[in-house]
Formats: structure tokens, C-alpha cells, sequence
């Protein structure tokens, strides 16, 4: 049984046979090609965090083949009222076929793969976010032909989504730069294996991040759960942005990447958000496509 917890777990080869579904999944899905490959099949979507791209992506994908999704929030499950994980993953691998949960500690996520019975997809933990970097590799590999060799930037908060661009990165043989503030540093474990698994850089210098970069990312400086945070962030991230002046000393041919919603003129200038606008919703487009191919890989 397989399940996408964290990409941590998955292997370059596994990474790369699901981009190589994804782009097939696209490849018919554009020219009106069914694909049912999980006919019958029912995915229980919980979330305990609020989504536009996450929820619709992966009701259309099981929509699309051939399966049901069945959205299920913290408001209506038992979860929310004190149920343990265990119990809730124990009674619903006896309905479903696969669960996608979106929730805020990957703990949860670990234990309903450990009492559960059926495939387990990760769709964002405060941790990690394997489902939106595979949507990124996809989109690095669309406009640059190849994955391996580019150098990618990210320039913000150490959260999830650097957790798992770092990952995914250094997988996938990149080099990864990473630019935030001192004491909002991506996970230490994470920076330790890039460090020992690939050519890994964490400063707080935007521009030493940024210089010769092939792809530049960003994220919002705020994450969900951290509202009341947000003025404060504002004031520590100032400057932490993908502007033209990083755009400058990073390669003539750079593409960018946010894994939206984007907060124009805080974590990235609007000018340089409608500049690239191409690669950020063909982005925002592969997660229904990645999506698609992971719960091909899982639930097939």
C-alpha cells in the first residue's frame, strides 16, 4: 500500500514516474481522453484547513478518473469533537478507498497511515506540502525541459512549502538556495540531509539566495494559523521579496513560482507576479494534473 505522507519518503525514481503520469494524466485530459482508471473508487477528503486549489483539485481529479470524493470537514467528523485519530482512521478505511487529509499537524497524518488500512495522501501539514512541489517540479520540467541541474531559490518563511521544495529539490538534482530571516529557518533535520545529500544554502542575504537562480519561488509571509502573526511578520519579512531587483542578478531566463493565494506587493511585486504569470497558474493547473497521478500511484 502506498501512501504520499511527506516526499521525504518517496524515491527519485517514484518522483519521476509520477510527473511522467502527471503529464500523460494532462496529455489526454487536454485532448479528451478519458481516463477511468479509478472507477468505483472513493476518496474521503478531510479538512481541518481551509483550500480553493486542494479541494477542488482533487474532487475534479477523482472526478476525472472516474472515482467520487467526498469532502468531509472538521465541522462534520467526529474529529473535531475529540474522536481519537486512530478511531477515525480505523472506521473510515472501512468506507473509502483513500483519504487526502489537509490538516495542521503531520502527526495526524503519520497516525492515520499507521491505523488506517487504505491509502493516505497528505494535502498540507504545517509540516509539508508534497502535493503542491510536485505540481512545482512538473511546471520547473514544462518550461525547462529538464528538471536536473537548475538552481532554485526560495525567498520567505521556512515553512512547509520550503520544507518540501528543499526536498523535492535536492531529490530531483537541483541546488536549492533558501533566503529568510534569522530564527525563520526552514526544519533543521530537513537543512542537515540537503546538506549532506545535495549542494544546499540557507541565509538570510536575498541576493547571494538569488544570484543565478533558474527558478525563484516564494510564499505568503503568513501561513494559515498564524493570522495573528501577520503584523508582526510584515515587519521582520520586510525586503523578503521577489522583486525586480532580485529578478536582476538572477539567470536572464528565470521562471517563478508561488504557490498562491499571493499577497501582491508583500511577498512578491505584482509586476513581477503578471510578468510570470504564465508559469504560476500552469502551476496552479499541475496540481489537478500531479494530483491526478498521485492517486493513480496510491489508490490504482
Amino acid at each position: 500500500m502506498k501512501h504520499l505522507l511527506k516526499l521525504m519518503d518517496w524515491s527519485e525514481q517514484e518522483i519521476t514516474e509520477t510527473l511522467n503520469l502527471a503529464d500523460q494524466l494532462k496529455y489526454e485530459k487536454k485532448n479528451g481522453i478519458e481516463h477511468h482508471i479509478l472507477k468505483g473508487k472513493t476518496l474521503g477528503m478531510i479538512f481541518q484547513k481551509s483550500s480553493t486549489r486542494t479541494r477542488v483539485s482533487f474532487e475534479v481529479g477523482m472526478y476525472d478518473l472516474g472515482g467520487s470524493a467526498l469532502f468531509l470537514s472538521s465541522r462534520d467528523l467526529q474529529i473535531g469533537r475529540g474522536e481519537p485519530v486512530e478511531d477515525t482512521a480505523r472506521v473510515l478505511s472501512r468506507y473509502l478507498d483513500g483519504i487526502m487529509i489537509r490538516t495542521y499537524a503531520q502527526d495526524e497524518v503519520e497516525k492515520l497511515a499507521e491505523y488506517g488500512s487504505i491509502p493516505i495522501i497528505n494535502g498540507l501539514t504545517d509540516y509539508c506540502h508534497p502535493c503542491q512541489v510536485l505540481a512545482d517540479l512538473m511546471t520547473i520540467r514544462e518550461h525547462k525541459g529538464v528538471i536536473k541541474g537548475n538552481k532554485m531559490c526560495y525567498i520567505g518563511d521556512g515553512n512547509n512549502m520550503t520544507n518540501s521544495l528543499i526536498v523535492g529539490a535536492i531529490k530531483m538534482g537541483m541546488s536549492m538556495a533558501v533566503a529568510c530571516p534569522k530564527g525563520y529557518e526552514p526544519d533543521a533535520e530537513i537543512m542537515k540531509w540537503a546538506s549532506e545529500n545535495g549542494e544546499f544554502l540557507c541565509t538570510d542575504n536575498i541576493l547571494e539566495a538569488a544570484k543565478d537562480a533558474d527558478v525563484l519561488c516564494t510564499d505568503v509571509w503568513a501561513s494559515m494559523g498564524q493570522e495573528g502573526e501577520a503584523e508582526e511578520r510584515k515587519k521582520v519579512f520586510a525586503g523578503y521579496q521577489i522583486n525586480a531587483e532580485v529578478m536582476s542578478v538572477a539567470k536572464s531566463d528565470a521562471m517563478v513560482l508561488h504557490c498562491l493565494p499571493a499577497h501582491r506587493g508583500e511577498e512578491i511585486t505584482a509586476e513581477v507576479l503578471e510578468a510570470h504569470a504564465s508559469e504560476i497558474f500552469d502551476e496552479a493547473e499541475n496540481r489537478l494534473h500531479a494530483q491526478k497521478a498521485v492517486l493513480v500511484k496510491c489508490l490504482g
